[in-house]
């Protein structure tokens, strides 16, 4: 029954947890609690499936197959078995093929892209925002009249704003925007998408939560939000997220202008209660945890006792 009990944990943690977890707001006051407790999930999810894999193929191995099998562990077990074997398969498969093209089509639209915010960069400056915006390393400032900010992750980042930014947005709304668009930057938050990403693909659909993935980057970018308000303050920022909400260039990963309407609301809120980031990281060692252990105890039961046979 091991692997059919690791099979259910990974369904359970690829499917109804995170839409329920992602239904909370309790998450909002706390992202990156929230966010470790989100990646225990996910890393839980792969534990389980390899775990149901692994128990599923020690049966085959050590017991005879064919009748005596199903004999031994009846109709309905051995079909969930060979259910657990084939879901852990694909998973498995899918999700390093799908993790790989992940990586390499990301990088290789964000190279696309950097080679186009650096030929459409605007190097003359016309005024005092621009002098000062322009002297920065990795600033790329473009023309048109969108409003547009957002950050090109990778070895060689970019934060990109335009014209229509630097002209209607004060200049402290503007530091904001720049710290928010760092923010991501110092902390790789395109590395936590993408991971999301090749989970939310490996799983099947329907198992698989697109809410987790929707999730994860509104808490991605309050986070960002926290780290840029303590260094320009809550209204500054505030007011740069109204003014480039409902505004997101489709090329951005991470445009600031996403879920403004949540994380204004949550720059004017009290600080979380006490303890509740402890209890997330608690619940978060709990869900990671459990499954590592019932994988891991296993085999070093088994090593030991081959050691001292």
């Amino acid at each position: 029954m091991t692997a059919v009990w690791f099979a259910a944990l990974a369904l359970l943690l690829a499917g109804p947890l995170p839409a329920l977890l992602a239904r909370a707001r309790w998450t909002w006051q706390v992202p990156r609690a929230a966010l470790v407790l989100w990646q225990a999930i996910a890393l839980g999810a792969v534990l389980a499936t390899l775990g149901a894999g692994l128990a599923s193929l020690s049966l085959l191995f050590t017991e005879e197959p064919g009748f005596p099998f199903l004999a031994r562990h009846g109709v309905v077990q051995t079909t969930l078995i060979g259910l657990g074997s084939a879901l852990v398969a694909v998973v498995t498969v899918r999700f390093w093929v799908v993790a790989t093209l992940v990586g390499i089509r990301t990088r290789r639209r964000r190279n696309r892209h950097r080679e186009m915010v650096d030929l459409l960069h605007r190097k003359e400056s016309t005024g005092e925002v621009d002098q000062a915006l322009l002297s920065q390393t990795g600033v790329r400032v473009l023309t048109g009249p969108g409003r547009v900010a957002y950050c090109v992750p990778g070895v060689r980042s970019r934060v990109v704003v335009s014209d229509a930014v630097l002209q209607q947005l004060t200049p402290e709304e503007v530091r904001a925007v720049l710290a928010h668009e760092r923010a991501h930057l110092r902390a790789r938050h395109d590395l936590v998408l993408e991971g999301f990403t090749a989970l939310h693909a490996a799983f099947p659909r329907f198992v698989s939560s697109q809410a987790a993935l929707d999730s994860v980057r509104l808490l991605v970018e309050m986070l960002a939000d926290d780290s840029a308000r303590r260094r320009t303050g809550s209204a500054p920022l505030a007011r740069a997220l109204v003014a480039l909400a409902g505004q997101p260039d489709a090329s951005a990963e991470m445009p600031v202008g996403s879920g403004a309407l949540a994380r204004v609301r949550r720059l004017s809120e009290s600080p979380p209660p006490r303890g509740l980031s402890l209890a997330a990281y608690v619940a978060a060692a709990l869900v990671l945890g459990g499954p590592t252990l019932a994988v891991a105890v296993p085999w070093l039961e088994a090593s030991y006792r081959a050691l001292t046979d």
